[in-house]
């Protein structure tokens, strides 16, 4: 039993358990099942722990930052970073944590008492309190009350449950409010792509619910209408590729459209002497066959194509210096560094590179360099700029690495990835696509 929880215990309690999964458990089927069900209440505790720890150090930080002089506005930054570095996840993640973790405990005691009880998973008291967020404090507390005070019942009830009886009783006590959040999240529509299996893409929009369906039932009629005139296309193609085509003009809907892709590979995977994978900009690795296949068929459609090489460390792979013909102003300097880091480099965030940062600041004398550089996405380079943030380059470790210590004197190391093996130089294929 835990009297104090700090890292010692904590530790303790795992390694006792790491030793208890080395052998059968000897237990019957009845008795698995329900030390599955102990352990799914342990994780829910322990995610209530980790939101009690991340409020204190929120807390904590933003007095320390007072103390320094960080003006009101600006006190916090960095908190959601430290909390995302030590749980292993995103700097985005982080922040929904650290927002869960003060909330919850401040603005709905009923959730925040079956959450720690083990009764309620992290999701579930993170979409109580995304329901309740256009709420003021006492009509808040009042769905908490409805939603989560009888414990069996929320536990029992599945999340869309939970989503529909935050939305009724919201409705209930201030439609106004859950209008003007309906308002504001369709100016939040936006459109974004992640990489799926077997080098495809999930392009997701997020879009007001008339649109979305509007969108949806325009391309199933196309679909529809495809199959039934003898299309050997599925459905599921031919939706996909009236989208493509009304996007990109094939379909003659629209003008063509001038689109850019950075492809990285080898010389000798772009001659078909090897079959190193390439990096696609924005997706990640594709197949040398499919690099290959993209060139072949820009060359076929007569579009433009930039070729420059990038040399490889000779040790490690990684990308390490551009063409010495090509000038390195500012511009072209970034487009290397996002090349070579791919994703932003803070450790378990795989966010787009938005920000090309110095790592040793550039107001502490940092060079404005590739050994200096780094790619980052906007919320983690703003994390960095709170008080007593530190990083800068890693010497003698062979590879381009960014070493960054927290205000709480955690280090944290990030390796640029390699793209090729140490026998081959790659060379960056930029080409345009005008259709």
């Amino acid at each position: 039993m835990f009297e104090t929880l700090d890292p010692a215990t904590v530790t303790e309690w795992r390694a006792g358990l790491t030793q208890a999964l080395e052998t059968d458990s000897g237990l019957d089927d009845a008795a698995r099942v329900d030390t599955i069900r102990a352990l799914e209440e342990l994780v829910c505790t322990a995610t209530a722990a980790q939101a009690a720890l991340a409020a204190e150090l929120d807390a904590s930080q933003r007095a320390e930052q007072s103390r320094l002089g960080v003006p009101a506005a600006r006190r916090g930054r960095g908190v959601a970073a430290q909390v995302a570095l030590a749980r292993r996840e995103s700097h985005h993640r982080g922040r929904l944590h650290l927002s869960l973790a003060t909330v919850v405990r401040r603005e709905l005691p009923h959730t925040w008492r079956a959450w720690r009880a083990g009764r309620i998973t992290e999701w579930t008291a993170t979409v109580i309190a995304r329901e309740t967020a256009c709420l003021d404090l006492e009509d808040r507390w009042a769905v908490d009350e409805t939603i989560a005070s009888d414990h069996d019942r929320l536990e029992r009830m599945g999340v869309r449950e939970v989503v529909a009886a935050c939305q009724a009783e919201a409705t209930r006590l201030d439609v106004a409010s859950v209008v003007a959040r309906r308002r504001r999240a369709e100016a939040d529509r936006h459109v974004t792509l992640r990489p799926a299996p077997d080098t495809m893409t999930w392009l997701t929009a997020l879009l007001p619910v008339k649109d979305g369906v509007a969108v949806l039932a325009a391309l199933t009629r196309a679909g529809d209408t495809a199959r039934a005139s003898g299309d050997p296309r599925g459905r599921g193609q031919v939706m996909a590729d009236t989208l493509v085509g009304a996007v990109l003009g094939d379909d003659g809907t629209a003008s063509p459209a001038r689109v850019a892709l950075d492809v990285v590979m080898t010389d000798q995977s772009l001659f078909g002497g090897s079959d190193e994978p390439a990096h696609l900009d924005g997706f990640g690795p594709i197949p040398a066959e499919l690099a290959r296949e993209l060139v072949v068929g820009a060359c076929d459609r007569d579009e433009t194509i930039w070729l420059r090489r990038l040399f490889a460390a000779p040790t490690t792979g990684e990308l390490a210096a551009m063409d010495a013909r090509a000038r390195l102003f500012p511009a072209r300097l970034a487009r290397f560094i996002r090349l070579r880091d791919r994703v932003c480099r803070t450790p378990w965030c795989d966010a787009p590179i938005r920000h090309t940062d110095h790592a040793t600041d550039h107001d502490a004398d940092g060079e404005t360099s590739a050994v200096n550089g780094q790619g980052l996405c906007e919320a983690c380079n703003h994390a960095k700029q709170a008080p007593r943030w530190r990083a800068g380059p890693s010497p003698n470790t062979g590879s381009h690495t960014v070493e960054t210590t927290t205000p709480t004197g955690h280090r944290y190391r990030s390796r640029a990835p390699t793209v090729a093996t140490v026998r081959e130089v790659p060379i960056r294929v930029d080409y345009v696509l005008t259709g």
